[in-house]
């Protein structure tokens, strides 16, 4: 089993001709994804490689059958190219993009709000199946398929380190996500872990949060009323200066709240096993699972 994605998915690519969208492309392709359209207006009948390309995500969606949109389209056009996805029904919509504006993705937000689409990211490195579906840009071969853990994380870079952990350990993963770093993003931590405590083949959770906001206090709560399963937490940022940010634009102390700390005490306050040195998370992991 995994969550959101699975060996069914039927991938289409917007902004698939751009240098980014064409080198991923290639990587999911060549990991054992189904890639079947591409979405770039304007250049509809071409194609990339053996993709067809299509202008828009209705044509993708009636005439290759997809149901899952990766999103390599430039920041002033990233929120239309979601509200475009969640126009056509779309399922999944993982956007890659870094750098949309906060007020964009304020305007996405408000209009998913009753759609049938689950929107991953922006700024995040997707999510991933191992063995099954590759839909992002990490690493294909540090996952490792058939395991029992389900990891999902604000860091991308530190999801990688994690996931390459746990395979060293010989522990396989379920689903991998990104949630992405960005103060205004889709699918959150509770959703994520939601999912994992639903799906009977996670038989526990890594999860990895960073500084600013409150959305690990918040999954520790969630985590010690509605999770039976084990989770292991790390927290990136405890010498971050406050007022400073750091790495995503969602990484800042501010008012003396979101420090490490903080976020730290509420994880162990909700018995979830915090590794405080990211060297021995895959230890930990070993002893906890």
């Amino acid at each position: 089993m995994s969550i959101f994605v699975d060996k069914n998915t039927r991938l289409l690519v917007q902004g698939i001709t751009g240098k980014e969208g064409q080198f991923h492309t290639r990587q999911c392709v060549e990991y054992g994804t189904q890639v079947v359209a591409g979405v770039t207006p304007g250049k509809g009948g071409q194609k990339m490689d053996d993709i067809p390309v299509f202008n828009t995500v209705k044509d993708a969606v009636k005439k290759a059958g997809a149901n899952c949109s990766m999103i390599f389209v430039p920041p002033p056009f990233a929120a239309d190219a979601i509200m475009e996805s969640a126009d056509a029904e779309v399922d999944v919509i993982v956007a890659i993009t870094e750098g949309i504006p906060v007020l964009d993705m304020m305007r996405v937000k408000n209009y998913l709000s009753g759609k049938k689409s689950r929107l991953i990211g922006p700024n995040c490195p997707g999510i991933i199946t191992p063995g099954a579906c590759k839909i992002g840009i990490m690493p294909g071969p540090i996952h490792k398929p058939g395991g029992p853990i389900g990891v999902v994380s604000r860091s991308g870079t530190l999801t990688y380190e994690v996931v390459h952990q746990l395979t060293m350990q010989g522990i396989g993963q379920t689903t991998c996500i990104g949630i992405g770093g960005d103060p205004v993003n889709g699918t959150n931590f509770i959703d994520c872990l939601s999912a994992f405590q639903n799906d009977p083949e996670t038989k526990g959770i890594v999860m990895v949060g960073e500084i600013g906001g409150t959305a690990e206090e918040e999954a520790a709560d969630f985590i010690k009323k509605r999770m039976n399963k084990p989770v292991v937490g790390f927290i990136a940022g405890l010498t971050a200066p406050p007022g400073r940010r750091m790495g995503h634009a969602g990484a800042i102390i501010s008012g003396g709240s979101g420090t490490a700390k903080g976020k730290i005490a509420a994880m162990k306050a909700s018995g979830i096993h915090v590794c405080e040195d990211l060297g021995r998370l895959g230890e930990l992991c070993a002893k906890v699972f």
